[in-house]
């Protein structure tokens, strides 16, 4: 699974890179550790309300999928991932699969491993990142589910939430966890967007035969566990068995 990860790019930048043609006035701050409930950035296609032209937006999305039909926003908090081999089947997921898929822009993300320290067991972070560095497009869906507690026509009646979509992992980030988050490369974001693709099969190919990105698996400190702790230094080395940070000039 995906539990935490990291999304620091600024939204001009984010807009350039995935060729953002919508309205988007948003900016949210960068996070060294985003975590569940919080608003993320996701990349989506919609169509114009003045037209049928579709137009790629970049919008605030919260993390953790709430369905349509869910009667409050609980199940929000368990529905962080969604298993990319359920996707069309699973009753949360299904119609988002058809209509509603997006990108979430990610710098890379954390996972967790017990490791025996002086014959105590613990959890140790890991920050898996792209070896050569740039954005990760995490494969991802997304909702909108109607506040019965606000009126019709209150903006924030429609709560926009999303979810990231998981699949094996490979290589260093599978000796860490069994799961990855499902990364798109770019020649296969466009077809992923796109809403008129609705056929559950045909977008189901979009998402085999992925050659994986190269990642880079390196130990973190421990303070990444809490939600509350973001700062740029989460991601920085650390010696695993005594979770203090490396000397960088002699690693």
């Amino acid at each position: 699974m995906c539990g935490r990860y990291v999304s620091v790019q600024s939204a001009t930048d984010l807009q350039t890179l995935y060729d953002v043609t919508g309205p988007s006035d948003i900016e949210i701050p960068p996070s060294w550790n985003v975590a569940p409930t919080q608003h993320v950035y996701g990349v989506l296609e919609r169509s114009e309300k003045d037209g049928p032209a579709v137009a790629r937006r970049l919008r605030a999305l919260r993390w953790g999928l709430v369905p349509s039909w869910a009667k409050d926003q609980k199940n929000g908090s368990r529905l962080i991932n969604a298993r990319v081999e359920t996707l069309a089947d699973k009753p949360s997921f299904r119609s988002a699969f058809a209509k509603r898929r997006a990108i979430l822009p990610s710098s890379g993300y954390y996972e967790w491993q017990p490791i025996d320290v002086d014959g105590k067991v613990r959890k140790q972070p890991y920050f898996i990142h792209p070896t050569e560095g740039g954005v990760l497009s995490f494969a991802a869906l997304y909702e909108l589910w109607p506040d019965p507690t606000k009126d019709d026509d209150d903006p924030l009646r429609w709560v926009w939430s999303t979810t990231i979509v998981t699949t094996d992992a490979t290589g260093p980030a599978g000796e860490i966890h069994d799961r990855t988050p499902l990364i798109l490369p770019s020649e296969r974001i466009d077809a992923w967007l796109d809403p008129t693709l609705t056929d559950p099969a045909r977008i189901q190919t979009l998402l085999t035969g992925i050659e994986s990105v190269p990642l880079e698996v390196r130990p973190v400190s421990t303070e990444v566990n809490k939600v509350g702790n973001d700062r740029p230094d989460l991601i920085d080395p650390i010696d695993e068995h005594a979770d203090r940070p490396l000397n960088l000039a002699m690693a």
